[in-house]
């Protein structure tokens, strides 16, 4: 069984290796000329989910009951670099991405 520490851990490497992979193709993008910006407000709403049960599980963001977490700008980026960079994880970090859809 995975702890809830463990599980969070691993969602911000995931979000960590998204951004990464999204910047590597789109250097003159705005969110890349400073990706610790978008990554730390996601780590922000990772932490102060309140949906998350005691096993650490919380519903993925496209099906949260209340689904307005993110400030809309930053709901934007951070779909853009999950649109580009979600069929991509397979090539880079297959394990990871697996863990995302398991956990």
């Amino acid at each position: 069984m995975v702890s809830m520490n463990k599980r969070k851990e691993i969602e911000k490497k995931t979000l960590y290796v998204m951004v990464e992979i999204y910047c590597r193709q789109h250097t003159n993008s705005e969110l890349c000329n400073d990706p610790n910006i978008l990554l730390e407000y996601a780590y922000n709403r990772l932490d102060k989910c309140r949906f998350r049960d005691e096993k650490g599980k919380k519903p993925r963001c496209a099906k949260c009951p209340i689904g307005g977490c993110y400030k809309p700008v930053m709901k934007d980026k951070i779909e853009a670099v999950m649109r580009y960079s979600g069929t991509r994880m397979m090539l880079y970090h297959p394990i990871l991405a697996i863990l995302h859809f398991i956990l």
